[in-house]
């Protein structure tokens, strides 16, 4: 059997096709999500996502439905089941849209899950493509789940405002790190327009096209960013920032996308910096090392420049402190890691 080879640079770590698509799916608030495959599947799924919710406070189970195919129908095809399940779904009080995902063992049996979905039901049904046996990753799974949501909104007027696109709804911080970007923005006046796709409403996937720039959680997210690019015509910036420097040039860039004179901005930010660094003088001259196992090419440089700005002293790793590198979305999520950093420093 001949298999699809997986790029050097493509990662299995990041969990399967389905999860990733389910991590989207799941924030739209009046939809069921249908599983089409064997019921573990769905248990997975669900057991991941109560764990990584409660961690964020949020306590809610997601709507998710499996078709729980059986021997029988891994057999003789699963359609009839998929018909029954959507049906299931479609008719509780207050759904609003049906979301169909697939998985390996329909990829596998061969189902044409499009044509059922396309068929008459009493609300829109979605088919997203997420068996990803073949070499996908979680990040195809959300990247495909965000394209086929974004493919249910037309267009509309532009207005005053911003998309965040693709929060990482699984991670710890999702809330922090959004509030903060939320503050960058509000230090140029913008609103969001959209958090797409988080706690969202089926409605709500109407207005995206009416924001005058979109913010992508990473730069994996750039296929979703040229798509909506290509469908609205809105430009994108395609990460969170990540540091100090990384958070200023964030600000310079927003503000030249959408015509506003950044300079009070930047200047009450470089300010907010400055008395931040302050507040931890205590770690100057420590001798540390960094965490670089652990870390992204682009959570490493921001660190060694927050290294540099304390003046702290990079020792040899097992000899000193070893700091934690983190994901530190602007100026507030490196201010907790900075936190972290003073209890290693001091432990």
């Amino acid at each position: 059997m001949t298999s699809n080879p997986l790029p050097a640079n493509s990662s299995r770590l990041g969990g399967c096709t389905l999860t990733g698509a389910i991590s989207v799916t799941s924030h739209l608030r009046d939809t069921v999500t249908v599983v089409h495959g064997p019921k573990g599947c769905s248990h997975h799924n669900v057991s991941l996502l109560h764990a990584s919710w409660l961690d964020n406070d949020h306590a809610v189970l997601p709507s998710l439905l499996s078709t729980g195919l059986s021997e029988k129908e891994v057999i003789f095809g699963g359609e009839d089941a998929l018909r029954k399940a959507i049906g299931s779904a479609a008719g509780q009080e207050g759904v609003r849209a049906v979301v169909v995902l697939s998985t390996c063992v329909v990829g596998t049996i061969g189902d044409d899950v499009g044509a059922v979905c396309s068929e008459e039901y009493r609300v829109p049904v979605i088919s997203i493509p997420s068996a990803g046996f073949l070499g996908g990753t979680f990040q195809d799974g959300m990247n495909k789940a965000l394209i086929a949501l974004a493919g249910t909104a037309g267009p509309c007027q532009k207005d005053r405002g911003v998309n965040i696109i693709g929060e990482m709804n699984l991670e710890f911080e999702v809330e922090e790190n959004y509030r903060e970007i939320e503050r960058l923005l509000s230090l140029l006046h913008l609103p969001v327009n959209l958090r797409f796709v988080h706690n969202l409403s089926w409605d709500q996937i109407a207005r995206l096209g009416r924001a005058e720039l979109n913010i992508l959680r990473s730069p994996a997210l750039v296929p979703v960013g040229e798509y909506l690019k290509n469908r609205f015509g809105t430009p994108y910036i395609p990460s969170f920032p990540h540091g100090l420097s990384a958070t200023l040039s964030f600000i310079r860039e927003v503000a030249a996308h959408c015509g506003i004179d950044g300079q009070v901005a930047l200047r009450e930010e470089c300010l907010r910096q400055e008395e931040m660094l302050g507040q931890f003088s205590d770690l100057r001259q420590v001798p540390v090392s960094l965490d670089r196992v652990h870390s992204g090419e682009d959570e490493l440089l921001a660190a060694e420049e927050l290294a540099a700005a304390l003046d702290l002293v990079m020792g040899t790793p097992g000899t000193c402190a070893r700091l934690p590198v983190s994901a530190a979305v602007g100026t507030a999520g490196t201010r907790r890691m900075l936190h972290r950093w003073r209890r290693a420093a001091h432990a």
